[in-house]
């Protein structure tokens, strides 16, 4: 499939987990993309599995001058962007009573912030047929034990999307919000744990934890053409989880 042929894509967090399935996936239906990370060791490691089609920008989404730096690589070497995946997030679980102002601050300039500032640096790049992705969470539903920090700003990207549909009408530019629910990922592991994942897991209807490249599977879509006349959408990929 070639669905994405000669576009150009930047993805937050793309060095592991869904992030770097999306860029597996994008790169395979004729994608160039800018994968954007913190860690150089990872950032290095997925260059080296994505090749030739693939480039890396060291940086973190809560820092504003990083993202200009991710936005001017793009510009010099591809000129336009058309797809933004605005797929870095963090979560950690505290239960009411224990949530510190740490844990929020990360949260959220993580998680909204984050994905607030990736999308607003990235229009002057794009244009009609242009296509933006946010990474939602079924947690911004349904709520979870412990959870709410990371619910709350989940449920705060989905609510982006409905205004930014608003706000990019005749731009020809769509958004739509990707919610992932229990998936195989290192970092769903370092929040909950391996029984933290089992737990959530057995909560949904298919009895399973998603594996990254069914993410990147939905992402490719929401990317493509074939979802052309979705914006403000939401799309659960999240086997059953929250829409029961």
């Amino acid at each position: 499939m070639n669905r994405l042929n000669g576009k150009t894509a930047v993805i937050t967090g793309g060095a592991t987990g869904i992030g770097h399935a999306a860029a597996k996936r994008f790169i395979d239906e004729g994608a160039f993309v800018f994968i954007f990370g913190r860690r150089q060791e990872a950032l290095d490691a997925a260059l080296a599995d994505l090749g030739p089609n693939a480039r890396a920008v060291k940086g973190s989404v809560s820092d504003p001058d990083d993202l200009d730096r991710l936005y001017a690589a793009v510009k010099a070497e591809r000129g336009t962007l058309d797809i933004v995946f605005a797929n870095a997030g963090t979560g950690s679980l505290l239960p009411l009573g224990k949530i510190t102002g740490e844990q929020v601050d990360e949260t959220f300039d993580t998680n909204v912030k984050g994905s607030i500032f990736t999308v607003q640096k990235a229009l002057p790049l794009m244009g009609q047929g242009g296509s933006i992705i946010l990474t939602g969470s079924s947690a911004g539903t349904t709520g979870a034990p412990a959870f709410s920090t990371y619910s709350a700003s989940k449920a705060a990207v989905r609510n982006l999307a409905r205004a930014w549909a608003q706000d990019l009408k005749g731009t020809g530019i769509r958004v739509n919000v990707l919610s992932p629910g229990p998936t195989a990922t290192e970092l769903a592991k370092e929040a909950v744990g391996e029984e933290g994942m089992k737990v959530f897991a057995s909560m949904n209807p298919l009895q399973r934890m998603a594996e990254p490249a069914e993410l990147g599977a939905a992402a490719a879509f929401l990317a493509s053409q074939d979802s052309s006349f979705m914006t403000a959408s939401e799309v659960a990929v999240d086997g059953g989880l929250a829409q029961i």
